[in-house]
């Protein structure tokens, strides 16, 4: 006879999910104290479900039919838990916790599966896809990588918006092309190159430079049109941070503000970014937050 997971279980198993999503912030919010209190739980449990198969994709180490193997079992492992109520007994690995939370939100918030199932779908392709043809391909990327957790967001916060999922894949879309930007030397040294073939045809830009290490001209030219086309997704996807209320507002836009100030660093920096990559730091904190405040006159 199985019963519902109980409550000392579920709240060890967010608080695990919290306590990775603290330790992995990147460029998303993810429980962030300026998200609503009832919020943060569900949000580090779809960004813990995400960050182990996105581990999973990046271990190199491991051949890439492994870690699709792992990943499809990572995948089986989320619906098992949600076509089936658990047995009481208390899981002991991390990630069986994570599982625990994560079943726990979609099933009482009524989540999306398939959205998951897109996220581990993109990191399945990490394992295999290194080069992309054409901004098409990108952007499909995107859609299964990131656009899932803008999404997850607003359902979580309890928005069903056709309008505000759109602005949000906009925006989710703009925050994935800038850590690809930002990551450039790291991802070439990794093997992967996210700039459209497409692009470095239009530019000159040749693989043998980088291979070489050289960014040339041709790659700062391939990399400011990168950073144009992230531009403009960004600006598209202002209404998503207009069209949400409370603290939510706030958060989505000092994250906004702050995908700009680093695909700006990204800019000025293209000519070193096979060695430098742009961050933020603790200094840029108030800058955020003060234009944050002032959206109405920072409009773009």
């Amino acid at each position: 006879m199985t019963r519902p997971t109980s409550g000392v279980v579920l709240a060890r198993a967010y608080a695990a999910c919290e306590a990775m999503a603290r330790t992995h912030y990147e460029n998303f919010p993810v429980a962030s104290r300026l998200l609503p209190r009832a919020m943060r739980p569900h949000v580090a449990a779809v960004y813990a479900y995400a960050r182990v198969a996105d581990d999973i994709a990046d271990e190199g180490t491991a051949p890439a039919a492994d870690r699709q193997t792992r990943l499809d079992a990572w995948q089986r492992r989320l619906h098992a838990a949600l076509s089936v109520e658990r047995e009481g007994a208390a899981p002991h690995a991390d990630d069986d916790l994570i599982i625990v939370a994560i079943a726990h939100s979609i099933r009482t918030l009524d989540l999306p599966v398939a959205l998951f199932d897109d996220l581990v779908s993109a990191f399945g392709q990490d394992t295999m896809t290194t080069r992309y043809a054409s901004w098409g391909e990108v952007f499909d990327y995107c859609r299964r990588s990131a656009n899932p957790v803008g999404r997850l967001v607003l359902r979580i916060a309890g928005y069903r918006d056709e309008a505000l999922d759109r602005s949000s894949d906009a925006v989710c879309t703009a925050l994935q092309l800038t850590n690809f930007w930002q990551d450039f030397g790291r991802d070439w040294r990794a093997g992967r190159l996210y700039v459209p073939q497409e692009v470095q045809d239009r530019c000159g830009a040749r693989q043998e430079d980088l291979s070489a290490g050289r960014l040339t001209p041709a790659w700062s030219d391939a990399l400011a049109q990168c950073v144009r086309v992230t531009q403009a997704l960004f600006v598209d996807g202002r209404g998503v941070c207009d069209g949400v209320r409370g603290r939510l507002r706030f958060e989505l836009r000092v994250t906004w503000h702050g995908g700009m100030r680093v695909l700006d660093r990204v800019d000025r920096a293209r000519a070193r970014l096979l060695e430098h990559r742009p961050t933020l730091g603790p200094r840029d904190v108030p800058a955020l937050v003060w234009r944050a405040l002032r959206w109405r006159e920072e409009a773009v």
